[in-house]
């Protein structure tokens, strides 16, 4: 993929709706002589008018000329109509034109990093695995447990407690018990883990409460409470460490609100705000600048690349949509890092028809045409990795917009962390091996794909590359 293949940034920004309003004033027809008098006079304004048009257009021109070579901006292939639409269309924050993405990509430098594609003998060792989805023990990494007992009044098994242990290098560090709810997720922040859940429902009829808690470096729980706030159900989608000793945690109210609190080391809130999302998943939020970038999506109709950009508080400024001219894009890990926004994602050409199968709609006809209901892997292999680009956008702490890129070919985009050493690691799990499963309910493409790992630098450039030896499982 190379710089203009990219996509189109800001497709989806939202405008604020203008109200107009005219009054039309009553007519009554007038003498000739001053329908004569009135039109000289008109020809006179025009001809003046016409000439200060001129040495407007030419001044707005020279503006938009200089802003398009003070930002780097390419003017092939646009009239001076086009060089002026963009100008405005950039500099008014609207991203509505539709030459806007052309110019923009176009601006934004990018690099392919070549990949070597799995010898046969990785192969076969892929395909006579007997757990091709088993991994390793990451660097640094994380275990749930979870354990129910029987709840005679009701019948069946209920959650009793849970554990989270923390492991590194495969060596057991801590390990915590939670019994007061039913831990969810987790994540790393400066001086132990954060981790939260929701307390246990067995019914549809009972509310759900989120709950968050503090664990040290050595597996204490420091504080753990309830954080609703009078939604019938409400689940914490996110923890971000705000880099001074508070949280902000983001949460989701009814199934329509995005709400975001902010809360002090000992746990108590500070600030609350709730803003309407619509049928919007809360998926990743990290750090920008003052502010937050939020990632929601809906898997029922494909969407997994809106963003949506809030202030400390939790207001809504702006709303992103990273889509291609001929391609989607699915972000699969968002994270903070020297300054930057990084964003892991992977781009699929547009379907004709997704028909639920958002991703391999065009690959599941293909094969249905021909009235393949068997194919090897060796066919079938290439035609998945022809339809997968690993993406790795560099955004600036201003907004959503991406300075830079880096891609890989037939991979999608993983994981994403900083290691030990404070440089930016991005797994990209390159498809290598599939297998056609049109009567599975679940998938109708499985396969494994092996994790290989890119190093960057603070400033965003490659360091090197490994293949971990590590797999994932493909299913689509």
């Amino acid at each position: 993929m190379n710089k203009n293949e990219l996509f189109r940034a800001f497709d989806g920004v939202e405008d604020d709706i203008l109200e107009r309003s005219e009054i039309a004033a009553p007519r009554r027809k007038a003498p000739a002589l001053q329908r004569w008098a009135a039109l000289a006079a008109c020809l006179a304004l025009a001809a003046g008018l016409v000439g200060a048009a001129f040495a407007a257009e030419a001044k707005e021109y020279g503006e938009a000329a200089a802003f398009f070579d003070e930002n780097g901006l390419s003017t092939e292939g646009l009239s001076r109509a086009d060089v002026k639409a963009v100008y405005r269309d950039i500099t008014t924050q609207r991203f509505s034109y539709d030459k806007t993405a052309q110019v923009i990509e176009r601006a934004v430098p990018g690099w392919e990093i070549d990949q070597r594609q799995p010898t046969p003998e990785e192969l076969a060792e892929l395909w006579n695995s007997k757990d091709p989805a088993a991994s390793p023990f990451a660097p640094l990494d994380y275990r749930f447990e979870y354990v129910e007992k029987l709840d005679e009044k009701l019948g069946f098994q209920v959650f009793d407690r849970c554990y989270l242990s923390h492991y590194k290098d495969g060596e057991l560090v801590w390990r915590a018990q939670f019994d007061q709810f039913c831990v969810t997720d987790w994540a790393p922040v400066s001086g132990g883990t954060a981790v939260w859940g929701e307390t246990y429902t067995w019914s549809s009829e009972q509310t759900s409460v989120p709950w968050v808690a503090r664990v040290d470096e050595s597996g204490n729980i420091l504080w753990q409470k309830p954080v609703g706030h009078g939604f019938r159900h409400e689940y914490v989608s996110q923890v971000v460490d705000n880099g001074d000793g508070t949280w902000a945690v983001v949460s989701r109210g009814d199934f329509e609100y995005l709400c975001l609190s902010q809360y002090d080391t000992d746990g108590n809130e500070l600030s609350f705000h709730k803003t309407e999302a619509g049928r919007f998943g809360i998926w990743n939020v990290v750090r920008l600048g003052d502010g937050y970038l939020a990632q929601l999506g809906n898997s029922a109709t494909g969407e997994t690349a809106r963003l949506v950009k809030l202030d400390r508080e939790g207001n809504l400024l702006d709303t992103f949509t990273y889509q291609g001219e001929d391609c989607n894009y699915v972000i699969t890990d968002m994270i903070e890092f020297g300054g930057r926004v990084y964003l892991s994602a992977y781009a699929v050409p547009k379907q004709v028809d997704g028909g639920g199968r958002h991703e391999i709609a065009d690959i599941l006809d293909y094969l249905f045409d021909k009235g393949v209901m068997e194919i090897s892997s060796e066919e079938l292999t290439p035609l998945v990795r022809d339809n997968y680009t690993a993406v790795l956008l560099l955004c600036g702490p201003e907004g959503g917009a991406p300075e830079t890129f880096w891609s890989v070919k037939g991979s999608l985009g993983g994981k994403l962390a900083v290691n030990d050493a404070g440089e930016l690691i991005w797994d990209v799990e390159s498809v290598a091996d599939t297998f056609f499963s049109p009567m599975t309910s679940s998938f109708s493409i499985g396969g494994t794909c092996q994790v290989f790992r890119y190093t960057f630098d603070a400033s965003g450039a490659l360091l090197g590359q490994e293949d971990t030896g590590e797999t994932t499982a493909y299913r689509r």
